[in-house]
């Protein structure tokens, strides 16, 4: 039996990055991925949202996803357009990238990190008790953690294993998606009708087509195989253009659900093996990837002893709300998409308002997960939001504000008199910083606030308290997110 600190179930763009997370902190963690290698067939999610650029950023690796990605608006509603460029953000667009490259690049990163990954190998089960938690695998030697984390997919085999249900609706539509050769030029392009949304595409290889089809019966199961394939286009096509020599093909619905808790003692669930509906705004890989950024600091510092177990739940109390509101939005989308008249009013009517300024900001910033407010309570409208990428001014010269998050170690920023701040019990676990600041403090959606005098950002770039040119609540604020003051 090897054994590790973490052990993360799930080799995709949500395990990568928590496994990033946790080896920024020094935990032994380890990954456990069903594919021999980290190729990923046929077409996934394309594209990252503002807010999930901005968490590569505060790693010091946004750059190697803007250098291979094509920066465009991707932020929409219902294939409604909605424009960022106007946000206060550095990064205020989107990024079209395919998964696999998005899945490539972040392997290379956790290589760096030295994290293991089992390759080709399949979490058959689980056991745990009081102190940590079995692992079986399909090959090689069982493997025992602290804590086991399930990032394998909507199909979860961690989340069904640990008993957690997974409440939602069922679906009303069903797509295939491939990538195959045709024996006949296709129709090109988008069509939209009473059976749903298609759409034929050539891939950059020249040779290949992505098709999206909508299947006429709904109910199917298992794998898509090229019969499916051929009778779906005929279907709306009248042709199934020849279709063969199919690289992949692959079914989606509109199916949303939601793991009712994303912990079960030392089990706990992040992206789709907590949370799955259909891919309408693009928005699953991206809160997946944000669900791994808050659990991984959290998760560090109970493994690390630092923190009480209870800062776990905190993970289920931030993140299930967020997800809840993902399932909304798309539910809406799904429904803004069907074909009829009466939604095609609806729909002029929502893309009007859309082009209104205050609904497209509030839907654009939900929509690029720019307006993530976790409830910390009453305040300064910081609290609970993103930190802001600022330009500080610095004692050893200018500073960005997310530079100093690349360790994924909170941050005390103090704005008035220099040294005015008392934190010296928690000096071993959270870096304190005197900085300048004199522009505008802007939120997406909110715009200007008043400038804090101090703020403490987490690891995961929230801000947890503002100061007014006092003290007052920060030793609690300290205690809550970062455990009790260190002995004198």
């Amino acid at each position: 039996m090897t054994e590790h600190a973490v052990v993360i179930v799930g080799g995709g763009p949500t395990g990568l990055m928590l496994a990033g997370e946790l080896a920024l902190a020094g935990v032994d963690v380890a990954v456990v991925e069903r594919r021999p290698d980290q190729n990923v067939t046929g077409s996934r999610a394309g594209g990252l949202h503002s807010r999930t650029i901005e968490v590569f950023d505060q790693r010091g690796i946004a750059d190697r996803f803007l250098l291979e990605g094509k920066v465009a608006q991707v932020a929409g509603f219902a294939w409604i357009r909605l424009d960022i460029s106007d946000f206060p953000t550095r990064h205020n667009y989107g990024l079209a990238l395919w998964q696999k490259d998005i899945e490539r690049i972040l392997a290379g990163w956790v290589g760096e990190l030295e994290v293991p990954i089992y390759r080709g190998r399949e979490a058959t089960g689980f056991a745990q008790d009081e102190s940590g938690v079995g692992v079986e695998l399909s090959e090689g030697p069982s493997l025992r953690a602290e804590y086991l984390v399930g990032c394998d997919g909507g199909r979860s085999l961690i989340r069904k294993a640990a008993g957690i249900e997974f409440p939602g609706w069922d679906p009303t539509t069903s797509h295939l998606i491939a990538e195959v050769e045709v024996a006949e030029e296709p129709e090109w392009g988008v069509r939209r009708d009473a059976l749903g949304i298609h759409g034929l595409s050539r891939l950059e290889d020249g040779e290949k087509v992505r098709i999206l089809v909508t299947e006429p019966h709904l109910g199917r199961t298992g794998k898509p195989t090229q019969g499916d394939l051929s009778e779906a286009l005929i279907a709306v096509y009248g042709t199934d253009f020849g279709v063969h020599s199919p690289a992949s093909i692959s079914r989606f619905t509109d199916m949303a659900r939601q793991a009712a808790s994303y912990r079960n003692g030392r089990v706990l669930l992040a992206g789709d093996a907590a949370h799955v509906h259909y891919p309408v705004g693009g928005q699953g890989l991206n809160i997946g990837v944000q669900d791994a950024v808050n659990l991984g600091w959290k998760l560090a510092r109970v493994v690390g002893k630092t923190s009480p177990e209870s800062l776990l739940d905190t993970y289920h109390a931030e993140r299930h709300p967020v997800a809840a509101r993902v399932l909304r939005d798309t539910m809406a989308q799904v429904a803004l998409l069907r074909t009829d008249d009466r939604t095609d009013a609806l729909r002029e009517i929502v893309s009007d308002l859309l082009g209104m300024e205050e609904p497209r900001k509030r839907i654009a910033a939900m929509m690029s997960g720019l307006d993530v407010r976790y409830d910390f309570g009453e305040g300064h409208p910081l609290i609970g939001r993103r930190m802001p990428d600022l330009d500080l001014v610095a004692p050893n010269g200018p500073l960005r504000v997310f530079t100093l998050l690349h360790d994924a170690r909170p941050l005390l920023l103090n704005f008035g008199e220099p040294g005015g701040l008392d934190m010296a019990p928690w000096a071993d676990r959270v870096r304190s910083l005197d900085a300048g600041y004199a522009g505008t403090w802007e939120l997406p959606a909110i715009g200007a606030v008043v400038a804090p005098t101090a703020v403490l950002i987490r690891p995961d770039g929230y801000v947890a308290w503002v100061g007014d040119g006092t003290s007052a609540g920060l030793h609690d604020a300290l205690t809550t997110w970062f455990g009790p003051p260190a002995a004198a």
